[in-house]
């Protein structure tokens, strides 16, 4: 069974991730929030920045429904429409404070789920941006386990496989956030069918 990190550690990872994020806030050029991000191809530069923004401040409001559904993560998207990545740096940062009083009451593995979906899209972000990405990291650490676990209840037949694999933290973590083809995962000597049989159904699809 998967074994989440302690709620010490996931809180620690969700600030360095967030500080990873405000950084990159501050080093992208304004000329690219207009960029499409290949990972999330929906989004912008500036709208993948803005879902990261939005989310502690939607969990700071109680904007509880249709929590990360595709209407409540749009919603983060259209409210900073216009937002400059200064501005929303700014925002950002007003939500430190107030979210890292509120980090240690949410509970595990809601609490890992959350830093694996911030560091998914930093991620995203680095990769559209030619950004380097840490092959390891305790927020990688973080998510992976979440995802093990996830793959142990959806995908047991995988599970095997998968926690052998010999790939980075960064390579087993992008593969089970849908971001690498059944192709580029057998290459990593990952099961990649049985991977995408385990996704199916979530928001976690692995491009075709």
């Amino acid at each position: 069974m998967s074994q989440f990190l302690s709620d010490d550690q996931v809180c620690e990872a969700y600030r360095q991730t967030r500080q990873s994020v405000l950084e990159l806030l501050e080093q992208t050029p304004e000329s690219f929030a207009t960029l499409i991000v290949p990972a999330c191809p929906d989004w912008t530069v500036q709208q993948t920045f803005s879902h990261l923004v939005g989310v502690p401040e939607d969990l700071l409001a109680q904007r509880m429904e249709g929590i990360t559904s595709d209407a409540w993560t749009n919603a983060q998207v259209q409210r900073h429409a216009g937002d400059s990545l200064e501005e929303l740096r700014y925002a950002l940062e007003q939500t430190i404070a107030l979210f890292d009083a509120m980090l240690p009451a949410i509970s595990s593995p809601s609490n890992s789920q959350l830093v694996m979906d911030a560091l998914t899209h930093e991620i995203d972000l680095r990769e559209a941006l030619g950004v380097e990405c840490e092959e390891s990291s305790l927020p990688l650490a973080v998510s992976k386990a979440w995802l093990l676990d996830l793959i142990e209840r959806r995908g047991p037949s995988a599970s095997a496989a998968v926690q052998s694999a010999e790939c980075s933290d960064l390579e087993l973590v992008r593969a089970l956030t849908g971001r690498r083809s059944v192709a580029q995962m057998d290459e990593l000597g990952l099961p990649g069918n049985q991977i995408v049989a385990a996704l199916a159904g979530t928001p976690l699809k692995p491009p075709v």
